[in-house]
């Protein structure tokens, strides 16, 4: 193999398996956490008064360009300085950005708190979904998990590492950096909606493509080549231009149904059905979609690394010896 391609392909790598080994370590400093802290800052002192629009640009956009420049100049130094402390840098960033194994522990978990009695089920799904959970039923929690599941395999990973191939490091933290800003204040309700307006479609734009890749993974990873269709004619009816098409594949493949009315800081937000069988899910439908994530991110990253290769390691601002 080229040692060009062979130098971005094995910290690429190395950084995926510490994420398998390690997911998100309640003891080690996380990035996004220091993201959410910079967008508070920000938020808590500019979203009120007048211009709550035109502040809410500047603030994602300072935000956006700022995590970019400065993780690119970061590693293009540290690369300069030493090669192989670059190398662990981008290691270190690609662990940090991923969120595969901590996504399958906390859907596991939330069905093995459903074996224990409801109540379980409700807090533990509370832990990955932003919608009240104390009136769900046994079907909407473990829907919610599932749902969850689909939508960040997306957000917590197919998108990362798109944007890891497309500009390296700095774009796989600048991708974090405009999820953790929607995640924020991409809400549409009073308080956020002219201030978060900018930052929401920053976050659809950046999930376009990785959206629809993601569904498209899970669709090869079962196999069903044919529920292509089924993404196509479900995908499109969710209200985000984005979650609907990797829920639509996970909804395809279990042949169940999701959506429907949520409750959303005491708001109640009718989402549309995607799939048409209201069947009851089971432990064994967490299995099959956790497999499915498992081989979904493993077609990614072969496709990754074989486009590294023909590119012989010259992706845009994925290394800088």
């Amino acid at each position: 193999m080229d040692l060009q391609a062979l130098i971005v392909i094995l910290p690429l790598l190395a950084g995926v398996v510490l994420d398998k080994l390690l997911g998100d370590p309640l003891w080690l400093p996380h990035p996004v956490v220091g993201f959410g802290r910079i967008i508070s800052f920000f938020e808590h002192r500019l979203n009120h008064g007048g211009y709550r629009r035109i502040k809410g640009i500047f603030t994602a956009l300072l935000l956006i360009a700022g995590i970019f420049t400065l993780s690119y100049l970061l590693l293009k130094y540290v690369s300069e300085y030493n090669v192989w402390l670059g190398y662990i840098l981008t290691t270190i960033a690609v662990f940090y950005c991923l969120a595969g194994k901590t996504l399958i522990d906390e859907v596991r978990m939330v069905f093995d708190a459903m074996e224990v009695s409801l109540e379980k089920g409700r807090n533990q799904v509370s832990r990955i979904v932003g919608r009240d959970t104390k009136e769900l039923s046994g079907q909407e929690v473990r829907a919610a998990a599932l749902e969850t599941l689909a939508e960040n395999l997306s957000d917590g990973v197919i998108a990362p590492l798109f944007w890891f191939m497309i500009l390296g490091v700095p774009g796989m933290l600048t991708y974090k950096m405009i999820n953790t800003l929607d995640s924020m204040i991409g809400y549409k309700n009073e308080r956020y909606r002219l201030f978060g307006c900018c930052a929401a479609k920053i976050d659809d734009a950046a999930n376009f493509i990785p959206a629809r890749i993601t569904a498209l993974l899970m669709v090869i990873a079962s196999g069903r080549i044919s529920l292509l269709r089924f993404v196509l004619r479900y995908g499109r009816k969710h209200a985000s231009p984005n979650s609907g098409y990797p829920e639509a594949a996970l909804a395809g493949i279990l042949n169940c149904r999701f959506g429907g009315p949520h409750n959303y800081f005491g708001e109640l937000v009718y989402k549309p059905f995607i799939g048409s069988n209201d069947r009851t899910l089971e432990r064994r439908d967490a299995d099959v979609a956790i497999r499915i994530n498992k081989l979904s991110e493993f077609i990614m990253l072969v496709i990754m690394v074989v486009a590294i290769y023909i590119s012989c390691g010259h992706l845009p601002l994925v290394n800088f010896v």
